[in-house]
């Protein structure tokens, strides 16, 4: 096979047994790796309604066909689980060194079932896999895991780790790598309940491509392109992904105190992308063979570490009434090694302020507490105090307090940080997705309706929204099952992608199947989820965001008017009136085993 490994592996938790297979050719041409090969796995051999958090769960890490080879921005990788924040599918797509030396040591993906009886790590050195007692690893932060586990393994070992909030099973748990998540749905919490701390990779394998010479030359075209376009040569490696701080605050769409406002505050300066440049910034770094670079090293007074990304910097910044950067570096850094997905965090946070503001319940925390943001990470990853409640996500707890209006959230996910009454394809793709809300599995319309990537449109205006939903979310899919970084899709188009995975297959694959891979992962997602009990009711957004207008700013007097766009997107998708994929959708897609099991 390829660009594929061959082969794939099975660990058994509970019992201890490896099992190693061969990749099944099908399944690598309907749904490439990554992303696809979770879904159709998850799909295949989970039962509807289990507890994410029980044994029965599975975790599925995968790599694709362009995973470590000569194509943009390679290193990345994917798992995929049950969402115990969500209940929906999840998958999360991360960036380091991880993905490359996981695919060197001969597979294409990874199936964790079951659960080990005691706290254990996973090595995958040379092909070889082993299981070992991780007893003394467990309450380690995830940079001091990683430290004793190359210790041990040797320093050319790449670790992916669970750090004490995965151990506690705190719902939006990330697993890490490096500084880099695996985060959204709380991967790392299905970490923690199967008693896994960690897997160690290294490996030495050769990847195999058809045609390596005409790979080259066309990655060295896209590279040409990532190089010239302004967005991936000079916005991100000058300034990271918080270049957007400014951008988004002056389209009067970023989001403030939990969304209750997202005019124009002057403050946001002091949080952005330019006053990480000029007050923290130690270098810039990349994930592997990634010439956007788009990372920041950063340091405080007496710690170092990465970031704050755009989203981390709202979430933990702005949307909490935080414009104190050293304080935002701070908490960012305690989320990487307690292993939190910093939307989440931020946005609970921020819910839990409302609480308190409107006199619901005392948590002593208010609107623009800079302190209570830091400690508060702390709490909720070893589930103290009110941590334990913030700790099941803002749905939960403010359902807790018959308050569920003040949890800004799809399907239990938190928003991220753009407000849809300013973008209202936003608000569309928000409500869409598969894995909750996300401006990555739902679709980044904020290029077109704020950056104008490729091209602007209206962004108060709602037909035609549903289309470009539709080819955001299932290109996403293809460059999730690849598995490569979205940001190169800013100066690579699609036929260029489709000739890298021609030339690295052996087969011509053009631009609209490439697409359609896309839209099968997509679909299958949406039937996963019918499966588990999720209708079109669950397309929805807060209701804040659906009847309060905002009162200042250049969206002023905007809500998300979403009912039209949704209609409409059933109908561009080939779905029925209640969003389920039909019977001849999942024909033309290969889908119809999975729609015949939705129907019983």
């Amino acid at each position: 096979m390829n660009a594929w490994m061959g082969k794939n592996t099975l660990v058994d938790l509970s019992s201890g047994s490896v099992k190693i297979n061969d990749t099944d050719e099908e399944l690598a041409s309907k749904f490439l790796g990554g992303r696809g090969f979770g879904g159709k796995i998850l799909f295949d051999r989970l039962d509807s309604g289990i507890d994410p958090l029980c044994e029965e769960n599975l975790i599925i890490v995968a790599v694709g066909p362009l995973t470590g080879g000569p194509a943009p921005t390679p290193g990345r990788f994917s798992a995929s689980t049950k969402s115990p924040l969500t209940g929906t599918i999840t998958d999360s797509n991360c960036g380091g060194d991880w993905g490359p030396e996981f695919k060197r040591t001969g597979y294409d993906y990874l199936v964790i079932a079951e659960r080990a009886p005691q706290p254990t790590y996973i090595t995958i050195i040379d092909g070889e896999i082993e299981l070992y007692d991780a007893s003394d690893l467990w309450g380690l932060k995830t940079t001091d895991t990683t430290k004793a586990l190359r210790e041990e393994h040797g320093d050319d070992v790449e670790v992916l780790t669970i750090g004490p909030a995965g151990e506690n099973k705190v719902r939006f748990a990330t697993a890490m790598t490096g500084h880099s998540a695996l985060g959204r749905g709380g991967l790392g919490a299905v970490f923690g309940s199967k008693n896994l701390k960690a897997v160690v990779v290294k490996g030495k394998e050769k990847i195999s491509y058809a045609d390596k010479e005409r790979l080259v030359f066309v990655n060295r075209e896209a590279v040409r392109n990532i190089n010239q376009s302004p967005i991936t040569s000079k916005a991100y490696p000058q300034f990271g992904t918080a270049v957007l701080m400014n951008v988004i605050n002056e389209a009067g769409m970023l989001p403030k105190n939990n969304f209750r406002n997202s005019d124009i505050v002057d403050e946001v300066e002091n949080v952005s992308g330019e006053a990480i440049r000029e007050q923290i910034l130690d270098g810039q770094t990349g994930c592997w063979g990634c010439m956007i670079r788009c990372k920041r090293d950063t340091s405080l007074k007496n710690e170092s570490g990465e970031g704050p990304e755009y989203e981390t910097d709202w979430a933990l910044g702005p949307n909490c009434g935080n414009y104190d950067l050293n304080k935002i570096t701070q908490a960012n850094y305690l989320c990487n090694e307690y292993g939190l997905d910093t939307i989440s965090a931020g946005s609970t946070i921020a819910a839990a302020m409302e609480l308190s503001e409107e006199g619901v319940i005392d948590y002593g925390v208010t609107f623009g507490d800079s302190d209570q943001v830091v400690s508060l990470i702390e709490k909720i990853a070893k589930r103290e105090g009110i941590g334990k409640e913030l700790a099941e996500g803002s749905r939960r707890m403010t359902e807790k307090f018959d308050r569920p209006e003040l949890s800004m959230h799809v399907k239990g996910q938190e928003l991220p940080a753009y407000d849809p009454r300013g973008a209202q394809g936003q608000g569309l793709c928000y409500a869409t997705s598969n894995r909750g809300a996300c401006h990555l599995r739902g679709g980044y319309l904020v290029g077109a309706e704020i950056l104008g990537a490729p091209e602007m449109i209206n962004r108060f205006g709602h037909t035609g929204k549903a289309s470009l939903a539709m080819e955001e979310q299932d290109v996403g899919a293809v460059y999730d099952s690849l598995t490569i970084c979205r940001f190169s899709h800013y100066a690579v188009s699609n036929p260029m992608v489709a000739r890298l995975l021609s030339a690295a297959i052996g087969e011509r694959i053009d631009t609209e199947k490439l697409i359609q891979i896309g839209e099968r992962v997509h679909n299958l997602e949406r039937l996963f989820n019918i499966r588990e009990g999720f209708t079109s009711d669950d397309d929805t957004l807060p209701e804040r965001l659906l009847t309060e207008p905002l009162k200042a700013g250049p969206a002023e007097g905007h809500v998300v008017e979403l009912e039209p766009m949704i209609e409409e997107y059933y109908e561009t998708r080939g779905w029925d009136g209640e969003g389920r994929p039909t019977q001849k959708k999942a024909n033309e897609l290969g889908l119809e085993e999975e729609y015949e099991q939705i129907q019983s």
